[in-house]
Order: structure tokens, then C-alpha cells, then sequence
């Protein structure tokens, strides 16, 4: 019998009893050296430092009688590399049981005395970890962060301080479980600075949240200033056009106010969306609409292209707003980082229209245009008129 446990904070006292009573019948224990450092009295002598599974599996290979121990941090249920084992052994005919043990958040839980049942958790311990996306979609819920490796408290605050979450509430327990536990609290910003032990985890909470809606934001939502702004209508048919799916890297040029680029951001949770803008009054005003949607997966790329796009990650999508008379060469910089892009071109001028369809013409897209217009009541005594705004064309390229 195979026996995967649970060991908690790593220390005897945070086991089960069940899991000492197992550990404590083993004929060989199994796990990494600081676990194997810490058993209870009463083991057994026979320990073997091993961790990754094709050594543990070539080890019960010469092994095959008796009951063998596999002993695991935390909480085999809870990120833990139970979980990869289990159908391997399972695989072989190996008979196995899993005795569960304390984990990271329920040791955090109890020492700050509160609940965790609706706090959202992740791991960034060993695997690529995106912090500011991950507190995007969190819905308000406080976001625990399992750290480890080369991800700590400080660097996923920094990564969050860096996207204007500075100010959010961060929490951090290190050595939780043992008697070097400590807690403390501060802002990301704050623990951003701040050394920690290397068995740490991370608690943020008390984030502003995005709005929840559909693409078209009401005009006046949005600061403008003396701007230019794309229009409600047309901002929800620009989306459409781009097809925004939650993981895409987008781009917007020619962000003006950044209306379009804080809609692309809320419609991407998980994804990047960098606003390259020239202008600085418009400037000012997309970095006040990036904190006023807390649209904080929106970056400021201050610059004219298509010189401001050569550092950029490949896009997804891509919204042209103004090129300043460089569509053709702004169009091929778009389709040179990624041929099969989506592009959506917005244009009042004809001439800015007719630019358009050559720039994609002439990268063997084939361009379709449609025309918005868009009238809106205005009073008028007691009467309302319909006024009519610029009609816009939205220029999009498909490659047959």
C-alpha cells in the first residue's frame, strides 16, 4: 500500500493523525529532504529523499512489499504534486490512498481569524502566473497567491503596483505553521520593497472592480476633454468587428481618450491591450479613463507609429483610430508582427478610407467596408430632432 500525505506546515505537529499514524507503519518513506527532516518520532529509519515521480515510481519498482509513505507540503489537494502522481500509480496497478493535510490558506485563514470560502485561489509557485489578470476577473473576491521560485510576494506586487494597483491591500504570511510565522500587512506597493522568507504566500483584497456590461459605454462615461472621442455605437462595432476574445494582446492606435482601449480591456480580462497615443493631453486623459474603468491590463505606449510598435508583443487584434498619414506603413508593421491578425480601421475622410483599403490590398487582405451612421435625439422646446453625427466607416481585412 501507498500511502500520499499531507504533512502540512512540514513540522509533525501540523499532521493529521491519521497521517502520523500512517507514517509511523511505513516501511519506507518517501519526499523532498525538508520534509524528511522533520518526521515525527516513532518512524522508520528506511527514508529516501526523492520527489519527482519517475524516481519514486523506479523506487517502488525495487521496492514492491510493504507499506510505503509519499509525503507532501500543505495540503495534497491544493496545487501539490499528489495530484500527478495519483493516476501514474494508479496506471501501474499500484494500490494508494491519500490522507489530506493542512494548506497554505487554511493555515493563513486561521491565523488572521477569518474565512476563506470565497477567497479565488492560485499558484504561482513553478508556473507562469499573471497577477493583474488574475485580480481582474476575481469579482471583487480577495485573490490568494501561492508563491514559490522565482515568483515572490514582491515581485507579483511589483507586477501589480506596475499596472496601477499599487494601493490595493496586500497581506503576506511567511513560515505559516511554524514558529517563525510572521504576518503583515501593507499596500502592494509597499510589500513591493520587501524581502521575504521563501515559504511565503500572498492575500490581495479590496480591489476596485471594472464594470460589468456589454461592449458601448455611454459617451459621457468616458473624460474627453478637446479629444477626439470614437462614438458609443461605433465602439460596439468595433468590437464586434475584432472579435475580442479574453486571452488577446491588443492593440489600439491612436487611442485619443482611450474609449476604445478601456473597452478592449474590459473585454479581455486576461489578456493585454496597449494604447499607443502621440498627443499628450490625450495622454492625460487615457491614463484618468484607465484608472476611472479600473482597467488596469491597459498599458500607455506614449509614441507616434509606427515607430512606438516595434517593441510591442505580436497582436491578436488591432484598432486603428488615426495614423497620422502612416496607415500603410502602420498596417504592414501590424501584419508583419502577426500575419493573420485582426484589424479593424476606422476613417470620417474619404481619403482616409481609400488609404485604408490600399494599405490592405496591398498585404493580399481583402477589405471589407461598412458605413455607421448614427443620428441621436436632441430637444428642441417640445419637440426632439434627430441629429446626425460624422458618418464613420469601419475598414476591416480578410485574407482568402
Amino acid at each position: 500500500m501507498v500511502t500520499l500525505i499531507g504533512m502540512g506546515a512540514g513540522l509533525p505537529g501540523s499532521l493529521t493523525a491519521e497521517g502520523l499514524a500512517a507514517l509511523q507503519q511505513a516501511d519506507l518513506i518517501l519526499g523532498a529532504r525538508r520534509l524528511l527532516e522533520h518526521l515525527p518520532d516513532g518512524c522508520t529509519e528506511r527514508r529516501k529523499a526523492l520527489y519527482k515521480p519517475e524516481e519514486i515510481l523506479a523506487c517502488l519498482a525495487e521496492h514492491p512489499e510493504g507499506d510505503t509513505a509519499l509525503l507532501y507540503s500543505g495540503d495534497t489537494g491544493f496545487y501539490s504534486g499528489a495530484s500527478g502522481l495519483l493516476p501514474m500509480l494508479r496506471a501501474c496497478g499500484i494500490s494508494c490512498r491519500v490522507l489530506p493535510g493542512l494548506s497554505s490558506v487554511q493555515l493563513l485563514a486561521a491565523a488572521v481569524g477569518r474565512p476563506w470560502q470565497d477567497w479565488k485561489l492560485v499558484s504561482a509557485h513553478g508556473c507562469a502566473c499573471d497577477p493583474v489578470a488574475e485580480c481582474l476577473t476575481a469579482d471583487g473576491r480577495p485573490v490568494f497567491f501561492l508563491t514559490g521560485g522565482s515568483e515572490t510576494p514582491a515581485t507579483l506586487c511589483r507586477t501589480l503596483t506596475a499596472a496601477g494597483l499599487g494601493q490595493a491591500h496586500a497581506l503576506v504570511g511567511e513560515q505559516l505553521g511554524t514558529p517563525e510565522e510572521k504576518i503583515f500587512f501593507g499596500t502592494a506597493q509597499e510589500v513591493s520593497q520587501k524581502s521575504t522568507a521563501s515559504l511565503s504566500v500572498l492575500l490581495i483584497e479590496h480591489l476596485p472592480q471594472p464594470p460589468r456590461r456589454c461592449a458601448g459605454f455611454p459617451d459621457e462615461a468616458f473624460l474627453r476633454g478637446d479629444v477626439p472621442m470614437t462614438k458609443q455605437e461605433v465602439r460596439a462595432a468595433a468590437l464586434a468587428k475584432l472579435a475580442v476574445r479574453p486571452t488577446d494582446t491588443l492593440w489600439d492606435v491612436g487611442a485619443g481618450t482611450g474609449s476604445v482601449s478601456v473597452e478592449l480591456a474590459l473585454a479581455a480580462p486576461r489578456g493585454r491591450v496597449y494604447a499607443v497615443e502621440c498627443d499628450p493631453e490625450a495622454c492625460a486623459l487615457i491614463r484618468k479613463n484607465r484608472e476611472r474603468f479600473a482597467a488596469w491590463n491597459l498599458t500607455l505606449i506614449e509614441g507616434k507609429a509606427p515607430q512606438a510598435l516595434e517593441a510591442l508583443p505580436a497582436p491578436d487584434a488591432v484598432f486603428l483610430g488615426g495614423t497620422k498619414g502612416s496607415m500603410e506603413a502602420v498596417v504592414d508593421a501590424v501584419l508583419a508582427k502577426n500575419p493573420q491578425a485582426r484589424l479593424c480601421i476606422s476613417a470620417i475622410a474619404l481619403e482616409t478610407l481609400s488609404a485604408a483599403v490600399a494599405a490592405l490590398t496591398a498585404q493580399g487582405l481583402t477589405a471589407e467596408v461598412t458605413q455607421i451612421a448614427v443620428s441621436r435625439t436632441k430637444p428642441a422646446g417640445r419637440l426632439h430632432l434627430l441629429m446626425a453625427n460624422n458618418p464613420i466607416f469601419l475598414i476591416t481585412g480578410e485574407r482568402k
